[in-house]
């Protein structure tokens, strides 16, 4: 208020042009121009009036009643946020040519950006980011467990909520497991991608030991079944980094979002086994994908429908089998031990070192990324396979 009085005084009284006025005052000759545009159509002069303070002479000025800067149309800027997001080549310049084509007489390309990031600034943290529909998929646990009571014994056992969500739109899944181990780990993976129906491009997650063996901020080492899972659905795996909360900060938002409207009003219920707790928190997760956001049109769902669905990419005609991997030697029997029995490889691969895929329903040993030898699990300890897939090679035995 000090300078605009001022530039009320230099304009009357010292009959300076607005560019002067501008040089005196540190400020752009546009603004000097608005100014007293604004001072003229609200019938202000000098000296102003002996009463009048900063507050009316603000209120004259910028008030409700002051006179329109411009007359141009607004822009809709919930649907350029939704623009923005919704594939790969869409700039503001793009929208700001169409919104253009569409009102001639509309704001400019630098103003309207101006009103576009104002208005973005009002909008949470975790949503001003841009995703693309289909992009990434955060994923993490959340830090609250449900207990679930043994029907049988009565003893009370911790369960984990592992929550997936899509970044463009915010839809959320969720599901209980009973530990955070490297089987759940995928498992939950494998249920969320059949959930969305369909594989993002990237997935996004956190550090945990069973999954990334190694958290080099350039190049995290991955645990090869979690590796093996991402490539059966062909997506890219980014390990947050080390102490950069802001690389997971969208799924931040979901654990708390699950916590307030999955968890909290599950607090006073009782559960006996987890497919009970599994239905519960379903139901519990259809409201919260319906739930309408308080800052944009819409809910979870809806923007799902329009931003993530139609950009994920399909499913695999198969679902992934969980796979553990371990290294193992052979030994001088031209056997590998797994588990307490012994399966067979060839003779030539003594004293090599070897990895073991297991299965449910096989025991894979390959050698550099060549499989060698192929038997079905044995039950029980101390048995012996031996007679390997008959395609890779032949044997005596």
């Amino acid at each position: 208020m000090r300078k605009i009085r001022e530039i009320l005084r230099l304009h009357h009284v010292a009959k300076l042009g607005v560019r002067a006025i501008g040089r005196s005052l540190g400020l752009s000759h546009s603004t000097v121009a608005e100014v007293l545009r604004r001072a003229e159509a609200a019938g202000l002069s000098w000296p102003l009036p002996e009463e009048m303070d900063n507050a009316a002479l603000e209120a004259a000025l910028y008030g409700p009643t002051a006179p329109a800067q411009t007359r141009h149309p607004m822009p809709d800027m919930d649907h350029l946020y939704r623009e923005l997001r919704s594939r790969k080549g869409v700039t503001l310049r793009l929208l700001w040519l169409e919104y253009k084509q569409a009102h001639p007489d509309g704001y400019q390309y630098s103003r309207f950006c101006e009103l576009y990031r104002r208005w973005a600034k009002t909008l949470d943290v975790s949503l001003r980011q841009v995703y693309r529909g289909g992009e990434k998929m955060f994923v993490d646990f959340a830090g609250e467990t449900i207990p679930v009571v043994d029907p049988q014994t009565g003893q009370v056992r911790p369960a984990y909520l592992f929550v997936a969500v899509l970044a463009a739109s915010n839809y959320t899944f969720a599901k209980p497991t009973w530990a955070q181990d490297l089987p759940s780990w995928i498992g939950a993976y494998v249920d969320a991608f059949e959930f969305f129906g369909g594989v993002p491009e990237m997935v996004v997650c956190d550090n945990p030991k069973t999954a990334v063996l190694s958290a080099c901020q350039y190049e995290p080492e991955l645990n090869p079944a979690y590796q093996e899972m991402a490539a059966h659905y062909g997506v890219v795996i980014l390990p947050a980094r080390p102490r950069k909360p802001r690389d997971k900060a969208k799924v931040a938002n979901a654990v708390q979002q699950a916590e307030r409207w999955i968890l909290a009003p599950l607090r006073h219920r009782t559960f006996f086994g987890l497919e009970a707790l599994h239905q519960a928190v379903q139901e519990r997760l259809e409201v919260l994908n319906h739930r309408p956001f308080q800052k944009l049109e819409g809910s979870r769902r809806e923007l799902y429908d329009r931003l993530d669905k139609p950009a994920l990419r399909p499913l695999p005609a198969q679902r992934y089998e969980f796979a553990e991997w371990r290294k193992a030697k052979v030994n001088i029997d031209y056997h590998v031990a797994v588990d307490g029995n012994f399966y067979s490889v060839p003779y030539q691969l003594v004293h090599a070192e070897v990895d073991v895929r297991l299965t449910a329903h096989t025991v894979e040993i390959f050698r550099k990324g060549r499989r060698m030898a192929s038997h079905v699990p044995v039950v029980g300890k101390g048995h012996y396979r031996i007679g390997v897939d008959p395609v890779l090679w032949t044997t005596g035995s």
